[in-house]
């Protein structure tokens, strides 16, 4: 193995666990949001305000986490962000003692200007450490990787605060609040350790040197694709935040048995990520089949897995994933084509979620995770495409900051369940990928403004 070879797989490896890291924070943070109604009786709009307190971190720190990377280096930004993150974690330890949301909301925004840190740095590292050609390809694996985390944390949540808890319960809000650290006292150690464990290794350097070409300002399919991500993040967020009390609105289950199908909805987006990690590689038909074998037994597995197993469930998940792979197979291995028939298909399940009732809307709601699956490293891909080294770190600044729209879409949702009704909060995320599915067929082609 050369050295190049060698350097390339820690770098790889290293920035694999930070996708891990911030993606189990991201998802425990938004499904979170449905204890947390319960402990303070909030309303939806009020309970959604965590998930606010934790994407307002985008729009305030990823510009100029973009600048540190270019003062301290990507591997420095990453450990920094490493640290805010624990110390975040633990603020929720005073925060569910007392209980007080305030400083619920204060915990969350110093955890998330961690993985603000960690996600700025990470996904242009990502995209320059290899070959252009492949760039989506690795933002995929990795995006997968986050993923693994981002089905596990939902379901912990099922386990950890909800199951053995009787709603019917006097200190019902009081017993959830105690169970809440417990998770958060594990992340933080856990970050704290890989941050020692990345102080001690070398990682392949990349370079952020600036050259002479013009501001990012000025590449309109920059420009759109912060856009796509606002709209992007927005939506998934906004349907996984609101999955859990509308199934126990809906169909009368429980948080426990609510959760798990919220996991479900994460874990679609794994499988799709597994997927996107080879279908965009460029390798020949066969081989992208047998690839998918083992990813549509690991739906098989985790979808019985995380309803205490429930093979049932388990093969419906299989089935869905099946289809996910057939669909995708009509993008070509295209990033903007694919992107743009996977935001055609979310926009429909969401509107299928509005119209419909029962089981129906529980698995089109539940699909949706699988077709935002490839959403973000492709859409970041289209957007950072034809940029150099020395204008990656301010893109991903750029487009980072639009991540915001998991402080504003859920929110909004939030209030027109309050008022309208569950259900006809899903129309918002259906206009999001509409946005979507217009950038991938022309806004990701413009590349001069007029």
């Amino acid at each position: 193995m050369s050295k190049q070879d060698s350097s390339y797989k820690v770098g790889m490896s290293a920035f694999g666990s930070i996708f891990f890291i911030f993606g189990f924070a991201t998802t425990f943070i938004v499904t979170l949001s449905a204890p947390i109604k319960e402990i303070f009786g909030l309303s939806e709009f009020g309970a959604q305000l965590l998930a606010s307190a934790f994407f307002i971190a985008y729009p305030i720190m990823s510009i100029p986490t973009g600048k540190l990377i270019d003062r301290i280096g990507y591997k420095s930004t990453v450990i920094a962000g490493l640290i805010l993150m624990a110390l975040g974690s633990f603020i929720y330890i005073p925060a569910s003692k007392i209980p007080s949301f305030p400083i619920y909301l204060l915990g969350t925004f110093v955890l998330a200007t961690g993985v603000v840190f960690l996600q700025v740095a990470a996904n242009p590292y990502v995209t320059a450490i290899g070959p252009e050609k492949s760039a989506s390809s690795r933002l995929n694996l990795t995006q997968a990787l986050n993923s693994i985390a981002t089905m596990i944390a939902p379901w912990l949540i099922s386990v950890a605060i909800f199951r053995g808890l009787a709603p019917e319960s006097a200190d019902y809000a009081r017993q959830a609040a105690d169970r809440v650290p417990m998770p958060f006292i594990f992340m933080g150690i856990g970050v704290i350790l890989v941050a020692l464990i990345l102080m001690s290794i070398k990682l392949p350097v990349i370079s952020s040197e600036k050259k002479e070409k013009k501001s990012i300002l000025q590449y309109p399919h920059v420009l759109l694709g912060a856009l796509a991500i606002f709209m992007y993040v927005g939506a998934e967020v906004g349907n996984a935040g609101l999955i859990v009390n509308y199934l126990k609105k809906s169909l009368g289950m429980t948080g426990e048995e609510a959760s798990t199908y919220a996991a479900i909805y994460w874990g679609g987006a794994m499988v799709g990520r597994f997927f996107g990690s080879f279908m965009f590689s460029g390798i020949t038909l066969t081989k992208k089949i047998t690839y998918a074998l083992p990813v549509l037994l690991l739906a098989l597995v985790s979808g019985a897995f995380v309803t205490s197993w429930n093979w049932n469930i388990g093969v419906i998940f299989l089935i869905v994933a099946t289809l996910n792979f057939l669909i995708m197979q009509i993008g070509t291995g295209n990033a903007a084509r694919t992107l743009a028939i996977f935001a055609l298909v979310a926009a429909g399940l969401d509107l299928i979620t509005t119209f419909s009732t029962g089981h129906i809307a529980l698995w089109t709601v539940i699909s949706i995770g699988l077709f935002n699956s490839i959403m973000f490293p492709n859409i970041f891909a289209l957007a950072v495409k034809d940029l150099d080294s020395g204008e990656l770190s301010t893109a991903s600044g750029v487009i980072n900051t639009m991540i915001f729209g998991g402080a504003i879409i859920p929110p909004i949702m939030g209030s027109i369940a309050d008022n309208a009704g569950y259900t006809w909060a899903f129309l918002v995320p259906a206009i999001c990928y509409i946005y979507i599915l217009f950038y991938a067929l022309k806004g990701a082609h413009i590349r001069k403004l007029a």
